[in-house]
């Protein structure tokens, strides 16, 4: 008999537990909209959700890495789109006025306007977004150009920031950089032979010179040796009698080096020497201006004449720039399709995460709802059965 009713008490109070168990499961799951709760509730697909969160997070980290490089890339492209019409602008100048039509007042208000383009250029150039610079590569806290004025005007524009490029990863695998190396952008570096435009004699040496751009190349005679200089006069190097294949000219002032044959020179002046290839928007346009101020006080014949010899090198920049928009523009497309597929993806993500995590509402409902009968029933089978006595035998 004591067997009997340990027996009874004992199956009732494991059937209580378990229903009063799976009630505050159900419960949970009503109040929480979740079938999974603890990874014992479901560890199989309490492992593919936690593994599809994981996936999640990866994700957002990805998404907000494109937003800030599209961010930077935007205002780059804006930049360069607006360094176009200085270019333009300025190659109406300089075709308007090697006509020969102007006057020199109205030679030095063009040279004006100039200044103000190379103005509006460095100060492009310089651009900062977020506290930091876009045009410096890797080095982006940095001013990426340097500026040297004489007398209120830039005279020289110097590049210092870095050559290399901050990688940014935005999806598996694939890195881009959203700081641009301005040297590459506002430059042509596919650098040529010396061109010697005038009529002293002097030709290119066989040397690899290191001078950018376009430079005057004097030439003087001192009665005994021809002597050649590469900055305005600041200083001279003397030709051998009868010249070199090959002299070295150096620029006190910057270090840069043209190597000059000087075996052929037989006339005193200032020669034009282009280096192709080698020019950026600012020496040009600092040449440009300098032309039209014609401080040199060339003839207006020699000022046309150089301002002609502007236009090549000011097709070879705007290409060059025109280039680096079309690349940023590319860039610009290609992340945003890239960012659409990832949040195309999160979103599916989100979906399947749900779908195994979400618990059905109104099956919980139900289930709930029959385990509380289930559990009454029980409780009133127990009570029934726990009041009998040995009275209910006899």
């Amino acid at each position: 008999m004591s067997n009997t009713l340990n027996n009874i008490y004992n199956n009732a109070s494991l059937s209580l537990y378990r229903y009063g168990e799976k009630m505050s499961l159900l419960q949970e799951q009503a109040s929480t909209g979740s079938r999974i709760n603890r990874v014992s509730d479901d560890p199989s697909n309490a492992y593919n959700v936690l593994t599809i969160n994981s996936e999640q997070k990866s994700l957002e980290g990805y998404i907000e890495n494109l937003s800030e490089v599209m961010s930077y890339l935007e205002i780059s492209s804006s930049v360069i789109g607006q360094m176009q019409p200085a270019l333009t602008e300025a190659e109406k100048t300089v075709t308007q006025l090697s006509s020969g039509t102007y006057t020199e007042a109205g030679r030095q208000r063009s040279a004006d306007g100039i200044n103000d383009l190379l103005e509006q250029v460095v100060s492009y150039a310089n651009k900062e977004h977020m506290g930091q610079y876009i045009f410096g590569g890797d080095d982006s806290y940095s001013v990426p150009y340097e500026v040297e004025r004489t007398d209120g005007e830039i005279t020289r524009v110097t590049y210092q920031g870095s050559y290399q490029t901050r990688d940014i990863g935005v999806s598996p695998g694939v890195q881009v950089h959203n700081c641009y190396v301005g040297d590459e952008l506002f430059g042509c570096n596919e650098r040529g032979e010396p061109v010697f435009t005038g009529g002293t004699g002097a030709k290119a040496g066989t040397g690899t010179s290191n001078v950018t751009g376009g430079l005057m190349l004097k030439v003087i005679n001192d009665g005994s040796n021809y002597k050649v200089s590469i900055d305005d006069g600041a200083s001279y190097v003397t030709v051998p009698l009868g010249g070199q294949a090959n002299q070295a000219v150096t620029d006190s002032r910057t270090g840069e080096v043209l190597y000059v044959d000087t075996t052929g020179i037989n006339a005193t002046g200032d020669e034009l020497v282009q280096m192709t290839g080698s020019y950026d928007i600012f020496e040009l346009l600092i040449g440009i201006r300098d032309v039209l101020k014609n401080e040199e006080g060339f003839s207006d014949d020699k000022v046309c004449e150089l301002l002609r010899k502007e236009l090549g090198p000011l097709d070879e920049v705007r290409n060059v720039v025109v280039q680096g928009e079309v690349e940023v523009g590319a860039r610009i497309h290609f992340l945003d399709g890239l960012k659409n597929d990832l949040e195309d993806l999160k979103l599916n993500l989100e979906e399947e995460g749900t779908h195994l995590q979400e618990a059905d509402i109104v099956q919980v409902a139900i289930d709930l709802s029959r385990y509380e009968i289930l559990y009454q029933i029980s409780l009133a089978a127990a009570g029934k059965m726990m009041s009998m006595s040995i009275f209910d035998y006899i």
